[in-house]
């Protein structure tokens, strides 16, 4: 538990010879987790999602209809955590400071709340490839990025189900993601529809996706060919992802991203104050639950580079 804030660890801002007092005068890096997540709201301690495998192909007809089995997919359960954090000041420190600084403890708690989240919403692709989750149970017990994804249906997985690489990127090895994504399965083996059109990449390799991704011709070669890599993908910057690894890259289904990776708000970020009884000291605190997971691994692709 943190110890009061009192005049004595600030005296300096009681010295009425400072003219201006600054308090956190960085900004934070802004929000990007409302652009990789599906919001789901909660009123459960977890939530399940199981999902059905896919009807295959339909026979002749011989005079009779055939009924189709379908096999049962993989359950996935999410379990948002609590989260709090809290200030104390003393009665003394707040009657006599001359600044108007701390005035504003509740925007100070919101923000260091939605930057821890932030450093949460990063965590499906700084941990890729781990199968040990923060949140999440999964039945199929692999790694979101991985080259052993199973299926209950009793189809072939040598082909189109690995969604993991250890390319670095390249307009080659962006080129095999692509078109690696294009070839997976769904659970019965059978191709299915992928439309990858977003590249995620730490703040490293953001110059390199843009190079790759908007020149338009002669791209690492003096012939002048025509890049056809312009203007395919969108390219994302998790700059947070630079505090885990600055080489691993991921292309995305964007479309799917939103539907399969799921952001729980199970309680969004609360304030409250008081003033105890005892001593006067004045505390301000937060808390939420949250927690995130995905469905289903094939809307994207992600290179471990080693």
């Amino acid at each position: 538990m943190g110890s009061p804030i009192t005049s004595e660890q600030f005296i300096r801002l009681l010295d009425t010879r400072f003219k201006e007092v600054s308090e956190n005068a960085w900004n934070e890096l802004p929000s990007q987790k409302d652009s990789l997540y599906k919001a789901v709201s909660s009123d459960s301690a977890w939530e399940e999602y199981f999902s059905v495998g896919a009807v295959g192909d339909i026979p002749a007809h011989n005079g009779r209809i055939n009924y189709l089995s379908q096999s049962p997919g993989y359950v996935t359960r999410i379990e948002p955590k609590e989260y709090s954090g809290g200030l104390i000041f003393e009665r003394k420190f707040l009657d006599d400071k001359k600044y108007n600084v701390m005035n504003s403890q509740v925007a100070s708690l919101t923000r260091a709340a939605q930057r821890t989240q932030e450093k949460f919403a990063v965590e499906p692709f700084a941990y890729a490839f781990s199968s040990a989750f923060n949140y999440m149970y999964s039945e199929e017990g692999v790694s979101l990025c991985s080259d052993s994804h199973t299926t209950k249906s009793g189809a072939s997985t040598s082909t189109g189900f690995d969604n993991s690489g250890t390319s670095a990127l390249s307009p080659t090895s962006l080129a095999a993601a692509r078109l690696a994504m294009r070839r997976f399965r769904g659970d019965i083996g059978e191709r299915i529809d992928t439309d990858p059109d977003l590249l995620i990449v730490p703040d490293s390799l953001y110059d390199t996706a843009l190079e790759i991704t908007q020149t338009a011709s002669g791209l690492y070669s003096g012939e002048g060919t025509k890049n056809v890599q312009q203007g395919r993908f969108k390219v994302l910057s998790l700059r947070r992802l630079d505090d885990y690894d600055t080489n691993n890259w991921f292309l995305v289904d964007s479309r799917a991203m939103k539907e399969h990776l799921l952001w729980i708000d199970r309680i969004k970020p609360e304030t409250k104050m008081t003033v105890d009884f005892d001593t006067f000291a004045v505390k301000w605190g937060t808390y939420f639950r949250c927690g995130n997971g995905f469905k289903d691994w094939r809307w994207v692709y992600g290179s471990n580079v080693s």
